[in-house]
């Protein structure tokens, strides 16, 4: 599709998911990858599952640790970026009925995992991203959107488009693009697990609450990891140039903007 040959792209969250398609679709293009994530041992299969394909880096390295990230820094050394793709998150409802310092506690440590550790590593990284490299957040649809029941994700996926197009212009002197792509509903663990409980909250089968999710779609489909590719891919390259500052809704048509 594009090639990556002679390209170092940084992703994060790299062993389940959404990142570890991007993980296969970066290194099926011929990039030198460098992959983190804080699950030792999933990482350690995807690994062994991309090493044929070239060269293959990891770390395991816990984001909310401003520590552990000095430390990795240090040991990657001054290799230079080209991609710096920032997908770690996590999802999970935070429903205002729930209070109390627990609930309080599971909305700030939402927030810390989805925006403050993408904030944190940019920042840890900035010396090693080459004049014309790209930054790509992982945001999502509901970040262009607000969703019952699950606030903090929400207010995290608002607040992660707007550090991108904060750091667009901080980091556009250096003519180093940074963009949000926002994807729909995908068929990953933690996707799957949002529609159990939405389902139970609104008093439907799962079945049925996936088919009213569809029906807000142009094209009815769930995402795959693997649909996402190509939008990583185009904003990683030198096809992107133009593009900064922008939140890129991947959804089949259910956010049009």
């Amino acid at each position: 599709m594009i090639d990556y040959r002679g390209k170092r792209v940084l992703l994060t969250g790299a062993a389940s998911g959404i990142g570890r398609g991007l993980a296969r679709a970066f290194a099926e293009q011929g990039a030198s990858l460098e992959l983190l994530d804080r699950n030792a041992e999933a990482l350690a299969v995807v690994v062994a599952e991309l090493a044929p394909l070239g060269e293959i880096h990891s770390a395991v390295v816990d984001l909310a640790d401003s520590a552990a990230i000095a430390a990795f820094v240090a040991q990657r050394g001054e290799r230079p970026l080209d991609v710096l793709i920032n997908n770690a998150g996590v999802e999970y409802a935070t429903p205002l009925a729930e209070t109390g310092a627990e609930a309080d506690a599971h909305w700030q440590a939402l927030l810390d995992n989805n925006v403050a550790s993408m904030l944190r590593l940019t920042r840890a990284l900035q010396g090693q991203l080459k004049a014309g490299s790209s930054v790509i957040n992982q945001a999502s649809i509901w970040g262009l959107k607000g969703v019952p029941g699950f606030s903090a994700y929400v207010a995290s996926k608002h607040a992660v488009i707007g550090l991108t197009r904060s750091l667009a212009w901080e980091l556009g002197a250096r003519r180093i693009r940074v963009n949000a792509v926002c994807p729909g509903w995908i068929g990953t663990e933690a996707a799957m697990r949002s529609l159990k409980v939405m389902a139970a909250a609104n008093g439907r089968s799962e079945s049925a609450e996936l088919a009213l999710i569809l029906s807000a779609q142009a094209v009815p489909e769930l995402l795959t990891p693997a649909d996402l590719a190509g939008t990583f891919l185009f904003l990683g390259s030198p096809l992107a140039t133009p593009i900064t500052g922008q939140a890129l809704s991947v959804s089949h048509g259910e956010v049009m903007n």
